[in-house]
This record gives structure tokens, C-alpha cells and sequence, in this order.
């Protein structure tokens, strides 16, 4: 009779064996992470077994009933790490890490677009936690009462570091430098799987935690002379031509130019944008600018566009490095033409840390949610609907001491991308997939709101006098949705087209210059040296990433989060270099040399930036250009800044 019952290491075994059948489950049904060949797929079944089964190996350390409990119990914890993993990643395209888990407060209100992150196969990642918690409490004969013995513990142990280190061999013979060199975090799931990867980034976050103790004026220099040299002198001819004048920042959320000129049905979705691309008389259009944006998105877009630095690798930095000294865009504006400075968003200020950030930015006024009417007509997924907020937002505008700097930030076009019958004025393009066919709608109703506010500029006399920027914050659809946009797009999805989609364009109109379509390629990282340049102040003296985009020595090269590039030639994909021209991996020898070249830039310009930012550098510079900002006069009540 007792042979029939299930001892503690055939229970171990099983656990260990369903949670990583589970992780493959989510590896080839949820999880994109590009593997590529015999190899790679290889890795991808050795991976998840060595960490689940050193966990679980200890509670075979306990005796009797105890030993199946505890083993139950961590084979649950990894299933719902995983599954964490899997939701988060169907929205963010990323995996969970301890730096987002400092951002949990912005779920409340993202909470219908997690939701619509739930699939209807959810279940498979729990059928054997239900059956196996049913047979240990109604069944519990089944199980032996007699312990493991202990001496084979560390043999179990060992074997399973083993698994880890043979794993981390092939992973490195793939991809060398695997845990040195490697910013993305799909590569270092692939290779090394969702829970070798929490403990990686757990020891990542203590280090980086320990970066700003550790920190002195000497790592400041290194980041000093390394953008120094990346400095592009500005353009005699655009230089200072917008002095003074009002700066008006439109942010798109979540666009995508794929959408520019693109027609459903045969009506554009976007009419107005597409009017503004086709080289309006007052607007310069950047078709190759792209967002930058890593686990941050909105967030990391405003940091960079701002502040010309890059997000985090994990988490956001608003969240993170909030109290970080900072030498923002709008503070140098104030300090050095004595702009009034103001962000406008139909949400709470507490979303995303703004209301602390914008502190240690000097922004003079947050106008957030509770200067809207957040009636119920008027809100739409995360808060204000766009019509409403450009509408309201007006009487602030003018009310503004000129020369301001304004910055609105839009909501409608958001993930789940949801939006009333009634204001859909364009057909569902019938993908199939209610994500591809919401972004559309939503996305012609932002293109409907953009025209209206432009055009109540033009009748409140502040449209002739100002510099405009419109843009898209970061992707709006993630290749989770691949499938349906090859249907809406008419051709496959390769990495090297999901690249291209990663454009977010840049629409400037600038007082004195002429309306175009300008091809030069162009990130968020070089906004805030653009305008500085425009407006007639140096940026030589602040530490910034990015170029201006008038200047003859525009540096054109787009670095991503992740450590991939793209340039007028080349693209680097997942470690693999493209010829952008042909959209086929490169095979000339001097080609491939030219591009790992840039490549190592790249990764230099990642290393700096992480590093001006864990080690909050910017507190040990004396800039004699700019006054530190004390974020203690900036109290968001009654209207603005009490000071």
C-alpha cells in the first residue's frame, strides 16, 4: 500500500516539472522573445528548471506533512511570479522587476486596462494548483508521511546549480556578455527565464541602490567629458530665432506615425496629422523621430524629452529617482528668460510621482484633474477625455504670464484604447482584435481633438507667437498584437519592421522658419537641446544626451532603451545588425564592423546615463549657468506654486 503513495521527492518532482511545463506554456503562447534556432530553443527548455528546483529543494528539508505544504506553497508563489510576469507583459511588453513594484500606486487607475490584459485560457497556469490543494486536503492518504532524507538535499542543491551554470554556458556561447552587456530584458528571460531573471534583477537593484551612496564628483566628470564630446555647435541660422517666444508641448499618447497618411475604409484616420506631415507652410515634420521610452513609457518620455537623458533600464524614473537633482528644460528656461512654466493632465498629480517630480523639474504650475470637470460624461478609460481637456485647458493658457512653457498631455488614446459609439467618427478597421481596432478610433479622435485646440490657439492670439511641438509619447501597440497588425497593415511583422513602427514623429512649427518634411533622424533625447538653441541659450553648459536637430554635426544615430539602434544605414535588432535600406541582416564583414562600432556607443551612452541617474550626479555640479533647484518652493494647491 505505502509503495503506491506519492513520496516527497516524486511530489517535489512533479511540482518542479508543472511549474516549468507552465513557463513553456507562457513562453510560446504569451511571452515574444524572438528565439531563433536549435540553440536558442534549447536554452529555452533548460531554463526554468534550475532556480524552481533549488527552491524547491529546500523544504525537502522538512519532515512529513510539512515538506508537501511548503513545497505546494512555492510551487504557487513561482506560478503566480509567472503569471504576474505574463499579464504585465501582455500590457508593457516587459517583465516585472523590483523597481516597478515601487509603482504599484499607479494600478488603481490603470486597472481597466490591466484588466483587458486577462485572457480566457488564464486557467492553465492554475488547473494543478486546484487539484493538487483538493488532494492535499481531502485526499491526504495518498501521500507518504515518510521524510526525504536529508543527506541528498545538497546533492539535489548541487545538481541544480549545475543545471543553472550549464544553462548560463550555452546562454553565453549564444549571446556572450550575457549579464554584462545586456539591456534588454527579453534576452535575459530567453536565456536565462523568468526566475533566473527576478534574482538577476534583484541583485541589479541592490547595486544600483548602492550607486548613489558610492557616488562622487569624479563619476560626474566621466559623464561630463563623455557628452562633451557628443556636443553638436548650434545652427547660426536657427539660433535664438525663437527668443522669448510662448512653447506650447502637445503629447500625443501612445501614437504611432504608422498611422500618418494609413486610410480605413478609405477615410484617413488621421486627417489633420496628415495635413501637418504633408510639409505644412508652418510645420516641420520629423518622420524619422522615434520614441525612446524602456519600463517608464509616458513617464520616461517626459523625462527625456525634458531633461535629455534616458529612462531607466528598470522601472521609471519618476518613481525611482524623483528626488534626484535635475536641469530641466523648464528650469533653464526660467532661470535664463524667465519663462512661466506649466504641465496640464487630465489625471491626479500623484500618478506616475508628478506631483514630487515636477518639483525637482521647477515646474511653477501643475494643473491636474482637480482643475477639470471630471464629470462622468467626461471621462474615458485613464481620465479626462482629449476634447474636454484641450477645451479647458484654453482659459489656463491664456491666463499664463508670457513667455510660458506649457506642456498637455493627452489620455484618450490609451491602452484598451475604449471609446463611446457616438464619438467614433471613423469604422473599426475589423482586425479581429479589439486593441488594433480601438487604437484607430481612438486615435481619430485624437487627431479630431489636436485640430480643435490648434484652432482655439488661433483665435486666442497664441498659435503666430509660438514654438509648437506635437508628439508621440512612446508605441501604442506592442508586438503581443502583431497578428492583427499584419492584417491591418497588410505585411509581416518582422523585428526589423516592429522597429520601424517604434516612430512616434515629431511635429515643430518655429516663428521665422519654414514648414517641411525633414528626414533626418531624431529621438526624444534631443528635443531639449533643439529648443534651448532655438531660443537662443547654450546647452553646451548642462548635461545633455541628445543634439540639436538644426545643427550641422546632428548626431543621427537612435539609441534604444534596450541597447538596440537604429541609423540612416543600420539597425541592431537583438544583437543582430541590419541593413536599414534593404531591412536584411547585414553579411559584408566592414559593414557588420561599422555597425558593432556603433553599437559600443550606444552601450556607452546607456552606461552613462544609468549612471548620471543612480548616482543622482547632477548634485555634485556647480554649474555657474544654472541655480539648483530647491523643490521645496514648489507646492502644486490653490492655482500653482507657493513660493
Amino acid at each position: 500500500m505505502n509503495d503506491k503513495k506519492i513520496t516527497v521527492f516524486k511530489f517535489f518532482l512533479l511540482t518542479v516539472l508543472a511549474v516549468s511545463l507552465k513557463t513553456y506554456f507562457a513562453y510560446y503562447v504569451d511571452l515574444s522573445l524572438g528565439v531563433k534556432g536549435l540553440t536558442q530553443n534549447l536554452i529555452l527548455l533548460m531554463n526554468p528548471y534550475s532556480l524552481v528546483a533549488l527552491i524547491l529543494s529546500v523544504f525537502l528539508l522538512f519532515k512529513g506533512k510539512k515538506a508537501f505544504w511548503f513545497i505546494f506553497t512555492g510551487g504557487f508563489l513561482l506560478t503566480f511570479l509567472l503569471y504576474a510576469n505574463v499579464v504585465y507583459f501582455r500590457f508593457f511588453s516587459d517583465f516585472i522587476t523590483f523597481s516597478t513594484l515601487n509603482q504599484v500606486s499607479n494600478v488603481e487607475s490603470m486597472s481597466g486596462a490591466l484588466w483587458s490584459s486577462f485572457k480566457w485560457y488564464d486557467f492553465v497556469y492554475f488547473i494543478d494548483t486546484f487539484v493538487v490543494l483538493f488532494m492535499l486536503i481531502m485526499r491526504k492518504q495518498k501521500f507518504s508521511t515518510h521524510s526525504f532524507k536529508k543527506k541528498y538535499v545538497p546533492v539535489v542543491m548541487g545538481v541544480s546549480i549545475s543545471l543553472f551554470f550549464l544553462n548560463l554556458a550555452f546562454a553565453e556561447t549564444d549571446r556572450p556578455e550575457l549579464l554584462t552587456r545586456t539591456f534588454d530584458h527579453k534576452y535575459l528571460v530567453k536565456y536565462l527565464g523568468p526566475y533566473n531573471f527576478t534574482v538577476y534583477d534583484g541583485v541589479q537593484t541592490i547595486q544600483n541602490n548602492q550607486q548613489k551612496a558610492l557616488a562622487n564628483s569624479d563619476d560626474l566628470a566621466e559623464v561630463q567629458s563623455y557628452t562633451k564630446t557628443k556636443f553638436a555647435a548650434p545652427n547660426g541660422a536657427t539660433f535664438g530665432i525663437a527668443k522669448e517666444k510662448n512653447v506650447i508641448k502637445i503629447h500625443l499618447e501612445s501614437f504611432q506615425t504608422f498611422l500618418i497618411n494609413y486610410k480605413v475604409n478609405g477615410q484617413e484616420v488621421t486627417p489633420y496629422l496628415n495635413s501637418l506631415a504633408k510639409g505644412d507652410k508652418d510645420f516641420i515634420y520629423y518622420d524619422n523621430f522615434f520614441h525612446q521610452t524602456g519600463q517608464g513609457k509616458t513617464s520616461d518620455s517626459e523625462l527625456t524629452m525634458d531633461n535629455s537623458i534616458y529612462g531607466l533600464q528598470q522601472g521609471s524614473a519618476y518613481s525611482l529617482k524623483g528626488d534626484n537633482t535635475y536641469q530641466s528644460l523648464p528650469a533653464i528656461m526660467h532661470q535664463k528668460q524667465n519663462y512661466s512654466t506649466s504641465v496640464m493632465h487630465g489625471d491626479y498629480k500623484t500618478f506616475w510621482n508628478r506631483d514630487q517630480v515636477y518639483k525637482h523639474f521647477g515646474v511653477d504650475k501643475f494643473y491636474d484633474a482637480t482643475y477639470y470637470d471630471m464629470s462622468e460624461k467626461n471621462l474615458e478609460n485613464l481620465g479626462l477625455k482629449d476634447k474636454e481637456f484641450f477645451k479647458e485647458s484654453i482659459p489656463y493658457l491664456k491666463q499664463e504670464k508670457q513667455p510660458f512653457y506649457s506642456h498637455l498631455i493627452t489620455l484618450t488614446n490609451h491602452y484598451p484604447f475604449t471609446i463611446d459609439k457616438e464619438e467614433a467618427t471613423i469604422d473599426s478597421p475589423n482586425t479581429g482584435n479589439p486593441t488594433v481596432d480601438g487604437y484607430v478610433q481612438t486615435a481619430r479622435y485624437l487627431d479630431e481633438a489636436v485640430y480643435e485646440f490648434v484652432q482655439d490657439l488661433k483665435k486666442e492670439g497664441l498659435y503666430d507667437d509660438s514654438v509648437i511641438l506635437i508628439y508621440g509619447d512612446h508605441y501604442g501597440i506592442s508586438e503581443n498584437h502583431n497578428k492583427a497588425m499584419e492584417k491591418l497593415l497588410g505585411e509581416e511583422i518582422t523585428p526589423s519592421k516592429f522597429m520601424d513602427l517604434q516612430r512616434t514623429g515629431l511635429f515643430l512649427k518655429v516663428p521665422g522658419v519654414q514648414g517641411k518634411v525633414d528626414h533626418t533622424y531624431a529621438s526624444q533625447v534631443d528635443v531639449a537641446p533643439t529648443l534651448l538653441h532655438l531660443l537662443g541659450i547654450d546647452a553646451k553648459p548642462y548635461v545633455m544626451f541628445g543634439t540639436d536637430l538644426f545643427s550641422k554635426a546632428h548626431n543621427d544615430t537612435v539609441t534604444f532603451r534596450n541597447g538596440d539602434f537604429i541609423t540612416p544605414d543600420y539597425k541592431s535588432i537583438n544583437g543582430v545588425f541590419y541593413s536599414n535600406k534593404k531591412n536584411e541582416p547585414l553579411t559584408d564583414e566592414k559593414e557588420k564592423a561599422k555597425a558593432e562600432e556603433i553599437k559600443r556607443h550606444v552601450e556607452k551612452e546607456l552606461e552613462m546615463s544609468d549612471k548620471l541617474l543612480n548616482g543622482d550626479l547632477l548634485r555634485f555640479y556647480e554649474n555657474p549657468e544654472f541655480k539648483k533647484i530647491d523643490p521645496s518652493k514648489y507646492q502644486y494647491t490653490n492655482g500653482g506654486v507657493n513660493k
